[in-house]
């Protein structure tokens, strides 16, 4: 996927983007078809219709009462049908368009959910956001209507000319004579009105981005006082889409207005023409009137089609993004042909000369040549000052991002010779900031593992010691805890987070910070369940408090990437390092 900001990408010069559809149009190729024979079957009536008004015309003095009937008769029977065509199209191309956005949005949901934090250090999430809604709205609208109305309005195009040909050649000889001057502004105003169009959409993804970030920290805006800033940031941004937009409107109808003034003179002036060949003799008045109507229909096909083209390229512009979406390529990914990790694994851990760079910051090594063993169900501390390189230990243990040089084992398999579902089944995660979501207490937890019953769900928060505070909230366990987790505490959040680790029963637990929002009786709490649960796995803990680190099996030091000591907590603190510094600091003083 390209790189950069969205105003930086390449711009969709066609309207090709859109065979991007192909593939989620061909398994409905049955209702496809369908909805192109009823396309064509209507075409053809409209078309048929004015040959019966001709008839009438030229008959109305001449033929029979009983011929007239039945021409009246006939028009009425190809409107019946034309209706019931025109439903049956609406509906087929309508419902054709639904099931084929759904899938879009699908595919692109199931690409984004499963990319790395890599990919999000490029690309907002307010801007998949976007494609995921205003551009699949920009293709349903295509789908659903602007194809079939352009198709229509093809077939009566040709089908018109075709039977104007065959009224009058003379005529249709200086109708085509005006054909240049209507084609050669859609080609000039349409080149700029593609670039319009995407610079539009690009707006659009702008501020919801904008809206997206501040709208997820609307607190700390709140508390920062900062919402008139934010409002100005986003009005302006706004205003810039807005700007995009009546520009591209200007162009399109500036475009229309040419394009229907010049059809219309030209039909007008040949028409001027057909009225005097009447006069002289030259063809009959049913003859004209059926010229008439499908000039008329010739003239509404070419404006119509003028019109949509802006639509189409706008679509082009918003399938190339959602194609670029979908597309994209991840650094991480899993192998080919993937080792079977066995269902649970022992938890020996190894780093080997690993060094990393995060992509964002290739200038500084976020860890340099770490060589670490840890034994099956070891209990480990990571200590050391922020940026010293403890959370992306966390990072590359779960495989978000793979080393530069070097290696990572779990009981002896290269974490890139596995899939990563088969690895991130072997761990648990509490995450410094915990992530709760916008369901019950109990479904919160039963994230950990979704097959678990609801005893099991409850024995965790036992454990994690939060069956207390959930079993007040006014519908207990099944209380909606609100969109990332609003009406909780953060010490409620955090024992949520630790409860759904428990349940996940993982043979590695990682544990970043987990106890740091909880007062001393809730973490005297918290801090029995996991020394219970660490004692069958493999535990990493990053932790400034002085209870967690002290009763790690061993504790690791780290300063700008380099592992600078390790031993016990008795050990570090008598070598009056680094450690007894932050010890000193951290722990006697009480600093979190």
């Amino acid at each position: 996927m390209a790189e950069g900001k969205p105003s930086e990408r390449d711009k969709a010069r066609t309207v090709g983007p859109l065979r991007g559809l192909v593939p989620f149009l061909r398994p409905y190729r049955a209702l496809l078809c369908g909805a192109l024979a009823a396309l064509i079957v209507t075409a053809i009536l409209s078309l048929a219709l004015p040959l019966a008004v001709r008839r009438v015309v030229d008959g109305f003095f001449d033929e029979s009462l009983y011929l007239m009937d039945a021409y009246f008769g006939g028009a009425i029977a190809i409107t019946a049908l034309l209706a019931l065509g025109s439903a049956a199209r609406f509906y087929m191309v309508t419902l054709l368009g639904e099931r084929v956005v759904t899938d879009i949005r699908k595919a692109i949901y199931d690409k984004v959910i499963g990319l790395s934090p890599g990919f999000y250090e490029r690309l907002m999430t307010g801007e998949v956001l976007s494609r995921l809604t205003t551009d699949t709205t920009l293709v349903l609208s295509v789908i659903g209507s602007s194809v079939s109305i352009a198709l229509r309005n093809l077939l009566t195009l040709i089908g018109g000319l075709a039977l104007l040909a065959f009224t009058s050649l003379k005529l249709t000889g200086l109708v085509l004579i005006g054909v240049p001057l209507v084609v050669v502004p859609i080609l000039t105003l349409g080149r700029k009105l593609r670039a319009l169009s995407r610079e539009s959409q690009e707006r659009i993804a702008q501020s919801s981005a904008q809206a997206s970030e501040t709208l997820l920290a609307a607190q700390t805006v709140q508390a920062y006082t900062n919402e008139d800033i934010s409002r100005g940031v986003f009005g302006h941004l706004s205003e810039q889409a807005f700007v995009a937009a009546r520009r591209r409107i200007v162009t399109r109808s500036v475009l229309t207005a040419i394009v229907i003034f010049l059809v219309f003179t030209s039909v007008v002036g040949v028409l001027w023409i057909g009225a005097r060949d009447v006069r002289a003799g030259g063809m009959t008045p049913g003859e004209l009137v059926q010229f008439v109507i499908y000039a008329v229909m010739v003239a509404g096909a070419v404006a119509a089609l003028s019109e949509i083209w802006g639509e189409l390229q706008r679509a082009a512009g918003a399938t190339e993004r959602m194609v670029e979406l979908i597309e994209a390529t991840d650094a991480i990914h899993d192998p080919v042909a993937p080792l079977v990790m066995p269902a649970r694994v022992r938890g020996e851990i190894a780093f080997e000369d690993v060094t990393f760079r995060y992509p964002t910051r290739p200038e500084i090594a976020a860890l340099g040549g770490l060589t670490l063993n840890i034994r099956a169900g070891e209990t480990l501390a990571l200590v050391g000052p922020s940026g010293a390189g403890k959370t992306t230990i966390f990072q590359l243990l779960t495989r978000f991002f793979d080393p530069d040089a070097g290696r990572i084992l779990l009981d002896g398999f290269d974490l890139r010779d596995v899939t990563r579902s088969d690895l991130r089944s072997q761990i648990a995660l509490v995450p410094q900031e915990p992530v709760i979501f916008a369901t019950s207490a109990r479904e919160n937890i039963r994230f950990g593992r979704p097959s678990a019953s609801d005893a099991e769900v409850e024995a965790a928060a036992r454990s994690a010691a939060a069956h207390e505070f959930l079993s007040r909230l006014p519908e207990g366990y099944d209380t909606y805890v609100g969109e990332r987790g609003v009406m909780l505490s953060g010490g409620q959040k955090q024992r949520i987070a630790i409860a759904r680790a428990i349940l996940r029963d993982a043979p590695v637990l990682l544990l970043d910070e987990a106890t740091s929002a909880l007062d001393a009786e809730s973490e005297r709490a918290v801090q029995s369940a996991v020394e219970t649960l660490a004692r069958d796995r493999t535990t990493i803990i990053i932790a400034h408090r002085l209870a967690t680190v002290k009763r790690a099996d061993r504790i690791l030091v780290f300063q700008e990437g380099q592992l600078v000591a390790e031993g016990t907590h008795g050990a570090l603190v008598a070598e009056d390092g680094l450690y007894a510094r932050l010890a000193r600091l951290q722990f006697t003083d009480g600093a979190a």
